[in-house]
């Protein structure tokens, strides 16, 4: 039985090339901890997670670089296996 493809060697790589370009969350536009590693990392809602443009339960593509996104754990958990990105709501208060 193979293992877990996220913890393999191309997984990781990839995930090394996404956090080096040091780009803004995806989902909501602000800057990302990249400075937190580790286990900290896990538990941290700022911290980077590897998102997919196109969710993997829908049929995108675990180690297609142009399918790959940064993004904050708490965005990306949030954002679940929708395709569409939340916009932010405007206030009404005029």
């Amino acid at each position: 039985m193979a293992g877990n493809p996220r913890n393999g060697r191309p997984y990781r790589r990839l995930c090394a090339v996404q956090r080096a370009l040091g780009l803004p969350c995806w989902i909501c536009g602000h800057n990302i901890a990249y400075e937190i590693r580790g286990p900290e990392a896990g538990r941290h809602p700022d911290a980077f997670t590897l998102d997919h443009l196109v969710p993997l339960s829908l049929g995108g593509v675990l180690l297609d670089p142009a399918n790959a996104r940064s993004a904050h754990r708490r965005c990306n958990s949030a954002r679940g296996n929708r395709t569409a990105v939340r916009q932010p709501r405007t206030s009404r208060r005029w």
